[in-house]
């Protein structure tokens, strides 16, 4: 064998063992940076590795980053430029101390290094909305959207920040049309504020717009909480087309199942009984007996005054004194009036809304006793009349 054969296969293995040497350290400086700088302290993905874990260090107790880590990060830059890292970490550094214009050259430089960068995608979007350029920092929300591992979930907060500003609604809704599946997720987000309603109410395309909308139950329980009733009430009529004629008991004869709560029925299935509806037969209803809860619930905007509940029940009913009908004021935990289902049926039950309760929970409960009983019924055309308003 030559001298120069020699040579050259000590360099094959020499250049094979280093290979694996840097994957091995690269990957895992990922995991145990410290524990990989013993192998290789100056390797560029160990300075990076380390660097970061400093930088989370700092950030977690609050103090500043040290100089040196910067200094680690300009070195690990330098031997390795097409990491996107380093100037992630620099355009942070420069965000920090309000040199806007460093960061965003930073952010860019991660880009271009690595366009499936989330983080250079998201703090670009954030530079961008920042610096008041809105169509920048969409088109890196979309961006980010599509390499998110959430998709379009995971920006949705980002862009629901955006869209509460009203001059912005133009951009959105073209952000809406070129990046499908992202709109429910932003109204959605939106709507768990009450504050946002109009807003979700702007953007929301007819497609968007049904009884079925996933953002319309979070904005009505977001109004509800809130206190604002009637603004829900409304909302909920103009999009689910509900009928407005009725406006004492929604579906009292529990054949409308298509608009949502509040302002329809909520029928529980649980440990504590069922509730359904029945096609044509009205609401039949299970109650176990080994535990007290509700089964059905509506919201009511009745006005203070004096009114009746009235039903009837189909079919041979099994130990319906379990079950009652309850009204109770909203934010309120106790029923202004209660009756078992066999007085409402009978009789009605005659209740008072009192002054300052602007909302009423309609009830369906089961009360259990010492030994535990079934209770089956089928109740039918549910109806409140008005007895009295008060002046």
């Amino acid at each position: 064998m030559t001298v120069r054969r020699l040579i050259a296969i000590v360099l094959g293995l020499l250049l094979a063992v280093q290979v694996v040497r840097d994957a091995a350290v690269t990957e895992f400086a990922n995991r145990q940076p410290a524990t990989a700088a013993r192998f290789w302290a100056g390797h560029p993905s160990v300075q990076i590795a380390l660097a970061l874990s400093q930088i989370g260090t700092a950030a977690r107790e609050r103090r500043s980053i040290r100089q040196d880590t910067f200094a680690m990060v300009d070195e690990a830059a330098a031997k390795s430029p097409l990491s996107p890292e380093p100037f992630l970490i620099r355009g942070v550094q420069a965000q920090i101390a309000g040199n806007g214009r460093v960061a965003k050259a930073a952010f860019l430089a991660a880009q271009r290094r690595d366009p499936r960068s989330l983080p250079a995608a998201y703090f670009l979007a954030d530079y961008f909305f920042r610096a008041g350029d809105p169509l920048s920092g969409l088109k890196q929300a979309a961006l980010l959207a599509k390499l998110s591992p959430n998709g379009t979930s995971a920006v949705a907060p980002f862009v629901a920040a955006y869209a509460q500003n009203r001059s912005n609604w133009a951009q959105i809704r073209a952000l809406f049309r070129s990046e499908q599946g992202l709109e429910d997720d932003v109204l959605a987000a939106l709507a768990l504020d009450a504050r946002n309603a109009d807003a979700v109410l702007a953007l929301a395309d007819r497609d968007h717009r049904s009884p079925d909308s996933p953002w319309l139950r979070l904005l009505l329980q977001s109004l509800v909480t809130d206190g604002d009733y009637r603004r829900a009430r409304t909302i909920w009529t103009a999009v689910s087309g509900a009928s407005a004629r009725d406006q004492q008991i929604f579906d009292g004869s529990f054949g409308s199942p298509k608009p949502p709560p509040p302002f329809n029925w909520t029928l529980t299935t649980s440990t504590v009984g069922l509730a359904e509806r029945q096609a044509g037969k009205g609401l039949h209803v299970i109650f176990y007996g080994n535990q007290d809860g509700v089964l059905a619930s509506e919201l009511l905007l009745l006005r203070p005054g004096l009114y009746r509940l009235q039903m009837r029940m189909l079919g041979a009913p099994l130990h319906p004194e379990l079950l009652g009908w309850s009204i109770r004021c909203d934010k309120s935990q106790q029923p202004v009036a209660r009756a078992d289902v066999s007085r409402s049926a009978a009789e009605g039950l005659v209740f008072r809304v009192p002054e300052g309760c602007a909302a009423q929970w309609l009830e369906l409960d089961g009360r259990s006793e010492d030994i535990a009983q079934q209770s089956e019924v089928t109740v039918a055309d549910l109806r409140v009349t008005t007895l009295q308003h008060d002046a």
